[in-house]
Parts: C-alpha cells; structure tokens; sequence
C-alpha cells in the first residue's frame, strides 16, 4: 500500500504499519490501551512537575510506527505542495527552543501566550475527526477510530506517549496558519513550541493595536478548541529582560543568568555534601546533568553563530563548570569501576571475554536471569561531548593522556583530583583504569608514550610488565594486557587464538591493520562484531591474566 489516504479498515491499517493483525487486534480490545501506561511525574526546568503518561513496549512500538507514517505523509504534503514550514518548532527534526527563540531576537517587543492544559485539549473526539475529515489525512472512520485508540489514553493524548507529538501538531497546523495572517496583519512574526506561542515585532507603534490584536488572537485560540493561560500571558519590552521558551533573547540568545547561578550552585552543593535540591526536593546528578547540557546547549549555538573555535582548552566560565560537572560524574564520583580503553573495539573483546568466563568474576558481572549480563563494571562511552569539554576524542590514546591531565594538573589543566578531594565529602568510592596494548617497549606507540608522559620510574615499568598494573594516583590505574607466544610487544587482538584470527567472513581475513585491503580482508569492526556474536564459542583462555588483574584492581581498590 503506497500511502496513508488509501487506508481503507483496520486490517490495512495493521499492515501498512507492519504490524501483525492479530496483535493490533488484541491490544485494542483484549489488553485494551488504556491498561499499558504508566504514570509518574518529572520535574519542569521553570519548576513545578510535569504528569508523564508512557506506554508499555508494545503499545509504544506501535505509535512509533504511527508518528513516523505520519511524518512522512506530512512532509510528502509539504514536498507537493513546495511548503517550507517554520512555524512549529517542537517535536521535529532540526528544530528545537533554539530555532525557536532565535525567530523572536532582538526585538522591540515579545508576546508570550501560554496554552492551558494543551494536551487535554486534544480529546478522542478531536484526534478521530481530524484524522476523518482533514483533506490531506481523510480516511475512513473506522481507520480514524482505531488511530485515536491507539494515541488516546483516558480520552486524551498523553504527554509521554511517541505518537502524541506529531498529532498535536497537525491539528495545530489550522491554528497556527490563522495566527500567522493575523501576525503579518499586524507586522508580527509568530512561531509556536508546543503550548506556547509567541509573537514579536520592531514596530513602535504596535501598543497602539495590542489591545485589538490581543482579543482576534484570543477568539482564534477559543475557536481552535484551547484555552489561554492568563497566568502566563506576558508582553516584555525591549529594556527588561525578553523570554521565549525559557531563553532570554534580548542581544543574543542565552540562559537566564539566575538559572545558571542555581546550576552551579546545585553542583557546588553536591561536591561539598553530596546532596543537592531542585525547589525543595532532592535532586539527582542525571537531573543535575540535564541543566549542564541545557546550558552548554546554548553556549555552543553562540559559538557557532560567533565563529568562535573552541576545544578543551579553550572554554567559556559556563563550558568550564560543566567541564568540572563531567571530571566529579565520569571520574570521581562513578558508581561503578570504569574502564577506558584505547579504541571502541577493546571494549567488545573485554565484554564478550567476561561474559565467557561470567562465573568467575561476580565482582564484574553478575547473571540476574538465564541469559541476561549485568556488568559491575562501565566502560567510557566516547562522546562529541566529551571530546570538545575534556579532550577525549572518539578513538585513539591521546585522550586518555588529557584524561591523566585532568588527574594531576599537567599541560596547563585544572587539577580536578586535588580540587575533589579538598572540596568533597567523600573521596572516590571507585576505580579509574586506563588499559592499554602492551607495547612497552617502542618510542611512538602509545603505551609507551604514555609511560614517559607521566614519568614512571623503572621499578613501576617492571610492575606494570609484570603484575599488568599499577596505581598511578588515588583512584587511577594504568593496567595493560599480557604478552603471548613470546611476543615483545602486544595487542589484544593477539591474545586470539589462530583459529579465531583466521576467521573467514565472505571470503576474507581478518587484518588488524588501519589501512587493508578490503577485497581480501576485514578490519577490526566486522571482527569485533563476530566475537561478540559468538563469545560462547570463542578461545578467551589467553584474556585472563588481563580479567585477573582487572579483577584485583576492583577487589582490593
């Protein structure tokens, strides 16, 4: 079936979204929908908490396939119709409070209009008749009423379920069309985010019409079926501060300074006590991350729109203390022993490696069901983030020297470890380890590099040779694996087996090389991926002098 209008029943519908018949069938009339939510709060960034209704795997699944029909058949719309929309700015791709708020910057003056109860206001009577009677989305009644089941919970669309973003919108799209004539009629600019919409303009003699402009806005809002909060309405000049979606936008666009204020302290308050409030309530560091990365958001837009080159060593006071936010999560205050390797395909090796040998290390990993892993151990997930706050780049060993830096001071960085263990109530409950390729003994490779950047001496390199690790600070630990068939030097790809190295895929072999020939070989992704496909029948023996002394790190740390 080529596109959503020649949907005729439900049965079509099922398999236009590729669902089984049956399976749509009995979550609509047998577990029914309004039984696979679950409900719970989460705290507003202007305070107050937000009712979030999410659906149960299957239910969700399912809208996911529907909001992305949707969003294809609307855009197909626009493409047709050669529109460019820039109007609504959440829920879609490639807009954001960013995109937004830029709209409305620098202006003489900002309406603010807030809608009451937004989702509410989108019942199964209004989802099924959109969906019924909009020329672009007609479809037969069944087939709305089977949509609005699945995107309804209690007779409305919940704020949490995938598929209510996208229908918000298009029933929105009426709206939004109208106030947009009423804008340009009154030289305005107006977007929307969600339930609240703003207008703006540089005319100075619009306070002459706002009355008028304000009751024809009204009276649209109340034809469209919503209700405005009065509470919220604000008209913001010039000379005080100017906000749109909790972004001030009177020069540039930028955080409110009292939220960063807060920010930081909350952050200050969980080094030195270890526990923090977000308006009166505990808070926690995931929520305390969301407000660092709202704020660097911002920051790094400016960046941009500046032309400014910035990396690691080069940040903002605001980039700086989100810098130190990261240090205290990923490296102080880790909840779990964290591992950082060389490159992503390590990580793979080690995992399928302890999921081998699972019964003998439960300080790494613990089985909590038949076939299900928990690892008690973290491995550095490598992010763009990283990399532009902390100098840890997405591959390679150069970013585990910048994370020894962050360490001890060196090369012109903040001193984290010194500035924690002053500042906090409590020390590292965890380990920190660095692992590396056992290539110890040649100048450019990085190892060795490593060793003579933090100056070991000769009893800590015969240490580290022999034991396969050492302390090098507090909770930090450099660790490497073991040498075999009376290699000098070593990888960890050598601690395979030939048999396991020799593995034809499609007719090639594996080459651990960085550059190849990829007519005849495979590099080290497609291996990474076969041994963890197949670590129960994977030769691991030569990893557990490496699992050994990962294990005495975390047993005696």
């Amino acid at each position: 079936m080529a596109h959503f209008t020649d949907i005729t029943t439900r049965n079509e519908l099922a398999d236009f979204l590729r669902i089984p018949r049956r399976k749509l069938t009995h979550i609509l009339y047998v577990e029914k929908v309004d039984n696979l939510y679950t409900s719970f709060e989460l705290s507003k960034k202007s305070g107050g908490t937000r009712q979030i209704n999410a659906p149960t795997n299957d239910l969700k699944a399912i809208q996911i396939r529907l909001a992305n029909a949707l969003w294809l058949h609307q855009k197909n719309i626009w493409q047709i119709k050669g529109i460019q929309p820039n109007i609504s700015h959440a829920f879609e791709k490639n807009k954001s409070i960013i995109t937004n708020a830029k709209i409305h910057r620098n202006k003489r003056l900002v309406l603010n209009i807030d809608l009451e109860n937004f989702f509410d206001s989108f019942h199964f009577g209004r989802v099924r008749g959109f969906f019924e009677k909009n020329h672009d989305f007609s479809v037969p009644i069944e087939v709305a009423t089977v949509i609005a089941q699945l995107a309804c919970y209690k007779g409305c669309l919940p704020q949490g379920a995938p598929s209510s973003p996208i229908i918000t919108n298009l029933i929105c799209q009426i709206l939004d069309n109208r106030l947009l004539k009423l804008a340009k009629l009154f030289k305005l600019d107006y977007t929307r985010y969600a339930d609240d919409l703003t207008f703006s303009t540089n005319n100075k003699d619009f306070l002459i019409n706002y009355q008028t402009f304000y009751q024809e806005v009204s009276e649209e809002i109340i034809h469209a079926g919503f209700k405005i909060n009065s509470s919220k309405t604000r008209l913001q000049y010039r000379d005080s501060k100017q906000e749109v979606t909790g972004l001030v936008v009177n020069k540039r666009i930028s955080v409110d300074r009292c939220y960063y204020k807060k920010t930081r302290a909350m952050a200050h308050s969980l080094y030195s006590d270890n526990i923090f409030e977000i308006d009166g309530i505990g808070g926690s560091i995931t929520q305390l991350e969301g407000r660092f990365s709202f704020i660097n958001q911002i920051e790094r837009y400016n960046n941009e729109l500046d032309e400014k080159s910035r990396n690691f060593r080069c940040l903002n006071a605001r980039e700086e203390q989100y810098r130190k936010f990261l240090f205290f999560k990923y490296f102080f205050a880790n909840d779990k022993p964290l591992i950082i390797t060389e490159g992503k395909t390590d990580i793979v090796y080690l995992k399928a490696a302890l999921k081998k040998f699972s019964t003998n290390y439960p300080k790494l990993l613990s089985t909590i069901a038949t076939s299900e892993i928990e690892f008690n151990v973290s491995f550095l997930r490598r992010t763009k983030r990283l990399r532009y706050l902390l100098g840890i780049s997405l591959d390679g060993a150069d970013a585990i020297k910048n994370i020894y830096n962050f360490y001890m001071g060196k090369e012109n960085l903040p001193n984290y470890l010194n500035y924690f263990n002053r500042i906090c109530a409590v020390h590292p409950l965890n380990p920190v380890i660095l692992i590396f390729d056992n290539e110890l003994k040649t100048k450019d490779k990085p190892l060795c590099k490593f060793v003579n950047h933090i100056r070991l001496n000769e009893n800590d390199k015969k240490s580290l040779s022999d034991k396969l690790h050492i302390k090098i600070s507090d909770n930090l630990y450099l660790m490497t694996n073991p040498l075999v068939n009376n290699k000098d030097e070593c990888e960890i790809e050598d601690l395979f087996d030939g048999k396991t190295l020799s593995h034809d895929i499609d007719g090639k072999k594996f080459s651990p090389k960085s550059t190849f020939d990829t007519n005849k070989f495979y590099g080290k992704e497609i291996f990474s991926k076969y041994i963890s496909d197949n670590y129960k029948d994977i030769n691991f023996d030569a990893f557990t002098p490496l699992l050994d002394s990962l294990n005495e790190i975390v047993c005696t740390y």
